[in-house]
Formats: structure tokens, C-alpha cells, sequence
């Protein structure tokens, strides 16, 4: 057999004192992609910054193609032949796609880029994976979808023999992901060793040879996939079995909620006279292709953008919304797609975070009370399962998972009529996953509205009473969920109105 490309034994990590690796075992054979898989929280994303230089080991053995090494740095990572793909983007917005993929590595001649040749160079990688974007393109102008591949396309332009995917796919679209897939399985024959990080587990089916499981920052077991199933893997990676994937209720209808006349926004790929009703009891889900609007119309709802033309009715009687405040305001509340971007100050506090949008429920005379502020926040971490130390933790140190459930929680604080769900599950593991679904049919039974776009369409069947389908601005088509079917959606997904 040659010999391991990387091989960790014994590996632990500790962040103030508190444990995040504890005597951890890994290896990588060349040609192969292994996953490494684990609810959020277990320590996946801390071992592969370990192997890539961003951290140092507080203890353990690291070897790299055979050979032990010390503490490794990005850059001597990099000379390793170790790249990283990361789950957030580092990507530099105002600088074109060329300019990212050869960032500290530009292609010159004394000193002077050569502009022509590096946007050449570029093109080949981008050519690989099948994106047709010129490489003198700002990546600020690309939707996520694009910037997670320039990302690829950076990593894969280092010719790397140990690549690490931490959630790659997280904002791909099917097609995207085929084109990516094609790419993994030529690394594989080019003698590559792929480390593989993905809570969508339904695609590891397709690339995957090996899994390692860690929980709790501890290792596991490692399994050949072929030898394995997906109700396995998750039981090794909670600890218990999961009985049921989407945990829906059935709730009776109540009164109309919302209702959306001819809606249009100009923002983004824009909405054109969207109309829409929902009612107490039902989750109404959004579905369609990348691009289609699902998202503009949860930003115009929520006052993120504004609206061109049409009207919102809640609970009977027209209402205004200019700006988010307006929104907050008749108790419309959005749980973004992009939680860092969009849903978190990530230099505060979990308990900062969940107060901020009420700060007059934790105020006197326009003053914070600490006590108030941490009664508060205590109660919600407790509600909603937040893994943390405490709540004077940084939200940019906690897991995607409890960083999504702190977004969810600073809302329901608040007496809410509307809550709308942007990719609530996009990044986190499945049993955080079933924690969302939970809090969501803990809405409906409440009798809040509740509408929820997702890219998952398992997600979007097992969870919905009723799918929204939209393509190009536009609805499609209204759909029962208990009465349709993938192939039915995709139909109307690609059926421009």
C-alpha cells in the first residue's frame, strides 16, 4: 500500500480551556476522497485547520506523505501540497476572480503582474469546473453560488496533492455540484487524497471511500463506505438513532395570516407580481432553482429590499414596509441565508446577539440591565439547546449549527405574526437540523406564519404543507405537499410563467 498522506494520532486541541480535539486519529490514502463527518461542534473544522497550519496542536503526532512535522503555518501547509477549501469564503470582493485564484501567488515578470497570462491561467481552472465567468470579473458582482467556486478554482490552481472540502457544495446548484464531482474523481485518478466535510450525506454516495466519524471532539470510528449505511453513520455521529428525518405536525388551519398582491422587486434577479396567501397552521415552502427569487421575495417581505409594487396584508388589514424596522415593527422577522453576513454580529456575545433586535425588553430608562439582559439570554440558550460555554461566548467561536439557532432566537424573543426562513439547515448537521424542524412546528402549532425557502427539496417535501414553486421572478405554481412529487417540482422549477 503507499504510503499515507497524512496520518494524525493522538491529536488535541483545547480553546480556553475547553476542550475541542481529545486524543483524535485520522489518516488520508492517496486516491481516495475519506470523509470526515460529525455534528456540529465535533471538532471536524479544528482538525483540518490542525493539517492546514491555521492552528497548532496542543499534543499529538502529524505526519505529511510519510514524514512527521511540527507546527505548520498556511504557507509551509501550502508547500506541503495541502490546500483547503473553507466553508466561509476568503475571498478579497473588489479584486477580479483572476486576482483571488492567484492571491500571494500572482504570475510576474519583475515584479509586475501579467495580467493577460495569470487571466489565462485562470481560465483553465475555471474552464475545468465548467463556469463561464470572465476572470477579470470583480467576484463582488458573482452570486455565492460562483464565489464558492472561484474558491474551488483558487485551491485547485495550487496543484495540491492533499485537498481538504469543508462543506464545498453548501451553495452549489445540482449542476454545479456534477461539475465539481467530475473534478474530484480526476483528482482522485491523478494519485490525490481528498478529506471530505459535508452534512449533506445523501451525497457521499457518489465520491466517498471512507468515513470518520468524530463527536464531541473525539474520534469515533472510521468505516469503509460500501460497508456502511447513512442510518449508521448518523447514529455514530449523535450518539443515539434519529427515528424520524423531518419531524412534520399536523396542525388545523386558521385564519389567513399573510396575503401578497402582484409583488415586485427590482433587487437582485428581481420579482415580477408575486401573489401569494398563507394561513395559520401551514408551513408554505419556497422552492425553485438558484437565481429563481425565492430570496428577493423573503427580502422584500422583510424590508431587506424594497418593494416596486403590490401590497401586504397581515392579518387582514394593509401594511407598509420600507426598511427592516417597518417590518420589525408589524412583527415580520427573517432568519437569513446568510447567517454571518446578514444574521449576526460575530465580535459580540451570544447574549448580545440574541438581545439586540429587543433591547427595550432588557432596558431601563434606555439603559441595558445586565441582569435583565442575562435572564433573558440564559432562558433562549436553554430553549433552544445553544451549545456555548456560557453566554458571554463569542458567536464566532460556536458551531453553524448553535450560530443558527442564536439568529433564530434573538427573533423569538419577540412576539412574532410572520417568521421566514431563508436556508434555515444550509451548513449544519442533522441533528441540529431536526432542533430547526422543531422550532419551526413549535411556530405553527403557535399559530405564527411561517414560510421557508430551501434549496433541499427532501427538506422542502418532509417539512411543508404547501410549495410555492417559482422560476424567473415569477410563481409557477402552487402545490399541495401530499400531492406532488421531486419531479414534479423540477417541472415547474424550469417552467418560466
Amino acid at each position: 500500500m503507499d504510503e499515507l498522506l497524512v496520518r494524525a494520532e493522538g491529536v488535541s486541541k483545547s480553546f480556553s480551556g475547553v476542550s475541542a480535539l481529545k486524543n483524535v486519529y485520522f489518516d488520508l490514502r492517496p486516491g481516495e476522497v475519506h470523509a470526515l463527518l460529525g455534528e456540529n461542534g465535533a471538532g471536524k473544522s479544528t482538525l483540518m485547520k490542525i493539517i492546514s497550519g491555521v492552528y497548532t496542536r496542543d499534543s499529538g503526532e502529524l505526519a505529511i506523505s510519510g514524514k512527521p512535522v511540527g507546527d505548520l503555518t498556511p504557507l509551509s501547509a501550502q508547500r506541503l501540497g495541502i490546500g483547503i477549501i473553507h466553508q466561509e469564503l476568503n475571498l478579497c470582493p473588489h479584486l477580479s476572480v483572476a486576482e483571488n485564484i492567484y492571491l500571494n501567488r500572482e504570475i510576474a515578470a519583475f515584479g509586475i503582474t501579467n495580467r493577460k497570462k495569470q487571466n489565462r491561467e485562470a481560465k483553465k481552472y475555471l474552464d475545468a469546473l465548467e463556469l463561464d465567468v470572465d476572470p477579470d470579473t470583480p467576484v463582488r458582482e458573482l452570486p455565492v453560488s460562483k464565489q464558492q467556486m472561484v474558491e474551488i478554482c483558487k485551491t485547485l490552481s495550487m496543484n495540491a496533492r492533499i485537498i481538504i472540502m469543508d462543506e464545498p457544495t453548501s451553495a452549489l446548484t445540482d449542476k454545479e455540484i456534477d461539475d465539481l464531482f467530475n473534478v474530484v474523481k480526476m483528482l482522485k485518478s491523478e494519485g490525490c487524497g481528498i478529506i471530505y466535510i459535508s452534512h449533506r450525506l445523501e451525497e457521499l454516495s457518489r465520491i466517498v471511500d471512507r468515513v470518520t466519524v468524530l463527536r464531541d471532539g473525539q474520534y469515533i470510528k472510521t468505516l469503509r463506505f460500501a460497508d456502511t449505511n447513512l442510518e449508521e453513520i448518523i447514529a455514530y455521529m449523535v450518539g443515539r438513532n434519529l427515528n424520524e428525518k423531518f419531524p412534520k405536525v399536523a396542525v388545523p388551519l386558521g385564519r389567513k395570516v399573510l396575503e401578497v398582491r402582484n409583488l415586485s422587486s427590482p433587487h437582485g434577479v428581481g420579482v415580477k407580481d408575486v401573489s401569494f396567501e398563507l394561513y395559520q397552521g401551514e408551513i408554505v415552502a419556497f422552492a425553485g432553482l438558484m437565481g429563481a427569487g425565492r430570496t428577493e421575495t423573503a427580502r422584500a417581505l422583510s424590508g431587506a429590499d424594497r418593494m416596486s409594487a403590490g401590497e401586504i396584508l397581515l392579518d387582514g388589514k394593509k401594511i407598509t414596509i420600507k426598511n427592516i424596522r417597518d417590518a420589525i415593527k408589524e412583527g415580520i422577522y427573517c432568519i437569513p441565508e446568510d447567517r454571518k453576513k446578514d444574521g449576526l454580529c460575530v465580535k459580540m456575545t451570544l447574549s448580545e446577539n440574541i438581545t439586540l433586535p429587543s433591547l427595550e425588553f432588557v432596558s431601563n430608562f434606555g439603559v441595558i440591565s445586565g441582569g435583565k439582559e442575562t435572564e433573558k439570554a440564559v432562558k433562549m440558550k436553554d430553549t433552544l439547546r445553544i451549545k456555548a460555554p456560557g453566554i458571554g461566548q463569542s458567536v464566532a467561536n460556536l458551531s453553524g449549527g448553535n450560530q443558527q439557532k442564536v439568529v433564530v432566537g434573538k427573533w423569538l424573543m419577540r412576539d412574532a405574526k410572520l417568521v421566514i426562513f431563508d436556508e434555515p439547515t444550509r451548513g449544519i448537521d442533522v441533528a441540529s437540523k431536526i432542533e430547526i424542524y422543531n422550532i419551526i412546528n413549535e411556530l405553527k402549532k403557535q399559530g405564527i406564519g411561517v414560510m421557508f425557502v430551501s434549496s433541499e427539496l427532501p427538506e422542502v417535501l418532509g417539512m411543508s404543507d404547501r410549495i410555492l414553486v417559482m422560476c424567473n421572478g415569477r410563481i409557477t405554481a402552487n402545490l399541495e405537499t401530499k400531492n406532488t412529487n421531486q419531479e414534479e417540482i423540477l417541472k415547474y422549477a424550469t417552467q418560466y410563467a
